[in-house]
């Protein structure tokens, strides 16, 4: 039997999870319709690399997929998929670093590489992602839970595994320091 005959998009990410171990890859496909988009938007953010990001996502899903059975439907499959990203993403951000040690970046090269932007949102997007990869990567991860995917600090503190008042003071610095890089932005830049 498909999802379909089951109506799916009246379906419970739950209800979905139990048709996929049932053996409907349908269902598991509505859950990545549904869950997709923001895992990227989280991940793009996070690793600042859409290719990065794609590939901490596509990982994440297959992770997912075959662990479905560990699914605890008292979970929002959400905060379940997320935290399997989340660690995906930390685990990219490690393996950056490590990589960085060892491989030299010729700055100016990338910089002529770069593709010029026009207009003021794309200038405005440039900034705040140049803004946001300032941040030190687990107060910029607390800062997109909480105000790009608007999760709640208790569920944030299950995906992540940090308590809510260390999330909180992770949320303020980021606000805080996000402030500061952005103070001297004023929309102006390149008119």
């Amino acid at each position: 039997m498909t999802v379909a005959r089951y109506n799916a998009c009246h379906m419970t990410d739950a209800d979905l999870v139990r048709h996929a171990l049932d053996g409907n890859a349908h269902a598991f496909t509505e859950l990545v319709h549904r869950h997709m988009s923001s895992c990227l938007r989280f991940a793009t953010r996070m690793l600042g690399s859409p290719q990065d990001a794609e590939e901490a996502t596509q990982d994440s899903l297959i992770r997912a997929y075959r662990s479905l059975a560990a699914y605890d439907s008292r979970t929002a499959f959400r905060t379940w998929l997320f935290s399997i990203l989340v660690n995906r993403c930390r685990t990219a951000l490690l393996s950056r670093s490590r990589r960085a040690r060892w491989v030299r970046t010729d700055s100016d090269a990338l910089t002529q590489a770069a593709v010029p932007s026009h207009g003021p949102d794309t200038e405005l997007r440039v900034e705040l992602a140049r803004a946001l990869e300032v941040l030190p990567a687990e107060q910029r991860e607390a800062f997109l839970l909480k105000h790009v995917e608007q999760l709640e600090y208790v569920e944030m503190a299950r995906i992540t595994g940090v308590g809510v008042s260390a999330l909180k003071m992770r949320v303020q610095r980021a606000c805080t320091r996000l402030q500061q890089e952005l103070e001297d932005y004023d929309g102006t830049a390149g008119r």
